[in-house]
């Protein structure tokens, strides 16, 4: 019989934080970006790799960072990932030269990639013996994310208004030096047998890093140019070898049977697309603010925070809800549109707008979207998986929204830089650039929303599906 551990509420503080840090650190970057190029060197092209290095490696080891915790012990994969990101905050803040913070960037998403599925395994050891316990454990760990969010916002426009850019990385520091210092909190576990698909995932990574690079590169060498061509069909069979690996091996860290599971490919593709949305906008609004309407770093934080206030009272207190009441269908799908409409809306900024008009009511409504979407997009992509496999498809579905997230900001960074915002200083130029990266962002979460109408299966659907036997013995998910 399994003991309860009487110091689980404790030990859930701990995860908590780690999921508000993980979390964070995609957002507080956001208003130091301007000045990070000034200081590094970055062109207006490049700048994304300050995001994206980081979205790169913890979206493409995220996979791998689950298996770890399952063989090594979910604690001591925990604190590596702690470690590493420790390690790479150090770097990140230290850089003197544009590569060195690309390389700081993406040893910090590595980190990530190591505490965030090694949180959830904990989680579950402390709260899964009752039901109860882990409804209510785990609404307060998902309010941790969009606090991370909101949070970093704001302080990375404080500490770069009145400290400087590097303290957005060194916030991490005393902050992981505590988290480790509090690890004793959590449950340990025995580490198991077991082989681990290093290829793999080395392969899906390097894969994923190729094209973004790619993409990046095109606008200035040439889409048609070797260079592009050969670097995409590198990307390619990359990609290609990944899923060659995972039928091969005998303990892959993507089984291909799980896409049986009904709803999760719709889903997995809803949330990629919401990703590729989304992430570009934040990442244009907060050039748009400092570099045509003149915002410090303080004043651009605080100017999106009603847009990641709203996010997290919907996330938390209402979606749930709504989605007890539609189910997660409708919630995706009219997510997605209403995205796609402050998407639209945010194109008609002017070099001579307002925050009040050009930027405050069409960020309410993306931020809307958003917040009806996500929840219900992770949901199901979870709802119809084998227990035993719980762990491995919110991997699936974490991994997909990040991919999303860099191929969509690479993507419209393209775009971008093609109408003009590669001319800094040139107002109508940069204005002009940033409308073209939020109508293509639209145009994304517009087809998201009508892929989830027309492929994804209603919640009585999918439920029924799920109970039916499976014809001639086979499993779901085996």
């Amino acid at each position: 019989m399994s003991t309860v551990n009487p110091r689980r509420w404790w030990a859930l503080a701990v995860l908590a934080a780690a999921q508000f840090m993980v979390i964070m650190d995609t957002s507080i970057i956001g208003v130091a970006l301007p000045e990070m190029q000034k200081d590094l060197g970055f062109s207006q092209g490049e700048l994304q790799w300050v995001f994206n290095a980081y979205v790169i490696a913890f979206g493409g080891l995220l996979l791998l960072g689950g298996r770890l915790s399952d063989l090594l012990g979910a604690r001591k994969v925990f604190n590596a990932g702690w470690v590493v990101m420790i390690a790479g905050s150090v770097v990140a803040a230290a850089a003197q030269t544009a590569w060195v913070e690309v390389v700081g960037r993406a040893v910090q998403g590595v980190g990530g990639a190591l505490i965030a599925p090694a949180a959830m395994t904990l989680l579950m050891m402390l709260f899964g013996h009752n039901p109860k316990e882990l409804g209510k454990a785990m609404a307060l760990y998902g309010a941790a994310a969009p606090a991370g969010g909101t949070a970093g916002v704001f302080l990375g426009g404080v500490f770069t208004e009145w400290l400087s850019w590097p303290w957005v990385f060194i916030i991490y520091v005393p902050i992981g030096l505590a988290t480790l210092a509090a690890t004793k909190l959590l449950p340990s576990v025995a580490s198991r047998r077991g082989s681990v698909d290093v290829l793999g995932a080395v392969a899906v990574t390097a894969g994923l890093a190729l094209t973004v690079f790619a993409v990046v590169r095109a606008p200035e060498v040439g889409w048609g140019s070797t260079g592009t061509v050969l670097q995409l069909t590198g990307a390619a069979a990359l990609l290609i070898l990944f899923f060659v690996i995972q039928k091969a091996v005998r303990e892959p860290l993507m089984p291909l049977g799980i896409w049986r599971v009904p709803r999760l490919g719709p889903a997995n593709l809803a949330m990629t697309l919401l990703g590729a949305a989304w992430i570009p906008m934040w990442y244009f609004l907060n050039l748009y603010l400092q570099q045509v309407l003149g915002y410090g770093a303080f004043a651009s934080g605080a100017a999106l925070l009603p847009m990641t206030v709203l996010l997290m009272i919907f996330m938390t207190a209402v979606t749930a809800r709504l989605m007890g009441r539609f189910g997660a269908k409708p919630l995706i799908a009219g997510g997605l549109l209403v995205l796609a409409a402050g998407l639209l809306w945010l194109s008609a900024v002017e070099p001579t707008g307002t925050f009040l008009v050009d930027v405050l009511p069409a960020s309410l409504v993306a931020a809307l979207g958003m917040s009806l979407a996500y929840i219900p997009a992770m949901m199901a992509a979870m709802s119809g998986a084998p227990q035993e496999q719980a762990g491995l498809a919110s991997g699936i579905v974490n991994t997909t929204y990040n991919v999303g997230s860099a191929l969509g900001l690479a993507a419209l960074t393209a775009v971008a830089m093609s109408q003009g915002a590669g001319e800094p200083g040139n107002l109508p130029a940069l204005t002009d650039g940033f409308s073209s990266a939020f109508t293509g962002a639209a145009a994304i979460a517009a087809i998201g929303g009508v892929i989830t109408l027309l492929l994804m299966r209603g919640d009585k659907a999918a439920a029924q599906a799920q109970a039916a036997p499976a014809s001639h013995g086979e499993q779901v998910g085996v």
